[in-house]
């Protein structure tokens, strides 16, 4: 029973780093999207 235990949390704590990685990385589009935005609108002609 302790074995399965063991095995469960080692087999989802990748799965943590992941969310938190890909949260990370959203995050950073999130921002270089907003530069652009910001870009784009101090370059338009009308």
């Amino acid at each position: 029973m302790k074995r399965i235990s063991i095995l469960a949390v080692l087999a989802v704590l990748p799965l943590l780093a992941a969310c938190n990685t890909m949260s990370g990385a959203g995050e950073d589009l999130s921002a270089g999207g907003q530069k652009l935005e910001k870009s784009a609108d101090k370059h338009k002609n009308y």
